[in-house]
Order: structure tokens, then C-alpha cells, then sequence
């Protein structure tokens, strides 16, 4: 039950989906409380810190997560999805994937090419070095202000993706009624309980 099968997800593939998912949603709500905050603010230093540690986190989570999948594939869609609807879901996973990569990212570069030179210490314990910052953006306020609208407005399109993954979600379970939702609350049984019928054991 910890690996996937082909009818559905194990606990590893379901602990990735949900602890990922509060800490995204989380990391949005502060986002957007931070982004009206004044630099001078004394909670402002703190939360930023908080704000690139989780950031961090993510990111890592994002790489364990993606190396988990390509050795245990995701179960197939129901067999009654249409062909535009798979290509959707597939589409919106890769879409989710890429922004799970570019936001913590862009949120880095941001960080490095500041003029601020404010140090990265995740959780107040690991500091983390700044990248380099190609020469061509033009000064460094130049390259802080073009990924820090990039990391903006990936965060904008990973909300939009985000209602569309979970309104699919939704429509799956009360519409379709196909089980699809089910599959990522609870992990497939089937593997076990083939695993625990041995020859002769039946009567």
C-alpha cells in the first residue's frame, strides 16, 4: 500500500499530494499577506525568511515527488473519460509540475538580484547561497523587478490551475461518480489483499 497500482495511489504518492497542497496553499495566503506589508514593518524580515524556508521545502518536495512517480506511474484514468478530458489532466499535472519548479525559482533569482543583499536562512538555521544572476538582465534592481513579476504571475497561473485541478476534482466525484477523488483520500486494496490470498488458504 505504499506504492502505486494500477487502480489507484499508495500512502507515499498520497502524503506527497496533501502535505504539498497545504503548504502551497499556505505559502499563497502569506504571499499575499507579506505583498502589503512595508519593508519596514518588524514582522516583515521574519515572515520573508518563513515565507523562502517553506519555499525551499516545496521545491525539494517537488523533485522527491516527481522522482517518486517516474518509478511508480500514477493508475490509469477511468476507461469513460473522454480523450480531450485525459489530454486536460495531463496538460494541467505538467502545468503544475513546471509552476512547482518556477516559482520557488524565480523566487530565488529574485532574492539574489535584490540590491537589498538580504541573506537567505532557512528555518533561522541553513543559509542558503545566492545564485548568479546573468550580467544581461541589466542591474540588479532591473533583474529583481523581472523575476519577481515572473514569480507574481506564475504564482496567478498556479491559483488558476489549482481551481481548475480541484473543480475537476469535485466534478469527478458527484458527477462522474468514478472514483477518481477516492483514489487520492485512501490507498488502493487491492495489492494487499492479493498479496495476503495464498493457494489452499480459501474455505
Amino acid at each position: 500500500m505504499l506504492r502505486n497500482s494500477s487502480n489507484g495511489y499508495g500512502w507515499i504518492a498520497i502524503a506527497f499530494h496533501w502535505s504539498m497542497a497545504l503548504m502551497i496553499v499556505g505559502m499563497i495566503g502569506l504571499g499575499m499577506y507579506m505583498h502589503q506589508l512595508p519593508l519596514t514593518d518588524p514582522a516583515t524580515f521574519a515572515l520573508f525568511q518563513l515565507h523562502k524556508s517553506i519555499g525551499f521545502v516545496v521545491l525539494a518536495l517537488t523533485v522527491l515527488r516527481l522522482v517518486w512517480r517516474l518509478a511508480n506511474p500514477s493508475p490509469a484514468l477511468p476507461a469513460t473519460m473522454p480523450t480531450w478530458e485525459k489530454a486536460a489532466a495531463h496538460l494541467g499535472h505538467l502545468g503544475l509540475y513546471g509552476l512547482l519548479f518556477a516559482i520557488p525559482l524565480t523566487g530565488w533569482l529574485m532574492v539574489s538580484a535584490s540590491p537589498w543583499n538580504i541573506p537567505t536562512i532557512l528555518f533561522g538555521a541553513v543559509h542558503m547561497p545566492h545564485l548568479a544572476v546573468p550580467e544581461a538582465l541589466g542591474t540588479k534592481a532591473e533583474a529583481e523587478t523581472l523575476f519577481k513579476d515572473l514569480h507574481e504571475l506564475f504564482a496567478w497561473l498556479l491559483i488558476l490551475l489549482l481551481v481548475a485541478h480541484i473543480g475537476a476534482a469535485l466534478k469527478h466525484h458527484f458527477l462522474a461518480r468514478d472514483g477518481v477523488l477516492l483514489r487520492m483520500l485512501r490507498p488502493d486494496r487491492t495489492a494487499r489483499e492479493m498479496t495476503q490470498k495464498t493457494p489452499g488458504t480459501a474455505g
